[in-house]
């Protein structure tokens, strides 16, 4: 790869770092989380008599 090249790439890349640090710090990108699924898996308590646990993860795939 030729040295105009490499030094094209860089640029690009800093100017992409440069968005991704103003998209972090201006806190305009917000993640929503879908929490349709969670009504499917029954609450664990972790007490002695509770589902054990094999069961209550494998509900957890099951919602997904």
């Amino acid at each position: 790869m030729s040295e105009a090249r490499l030094k094209q790439e860089l640029t690009e890349s800093k100017a992409e770092l440069d968005k991704i640090r103003e998209q972090m710090s201006s806190g305009t990108h917000t993640v929503h989380k879908d929490l349709s699924l969670i009504s499917l898996v029954p609450k664990w308590s972790g007490a002695e008599n509770a589902t054990p646990c094999e069961e209550f993860l494998a509900s957890i795939d099951r919602a997904d």
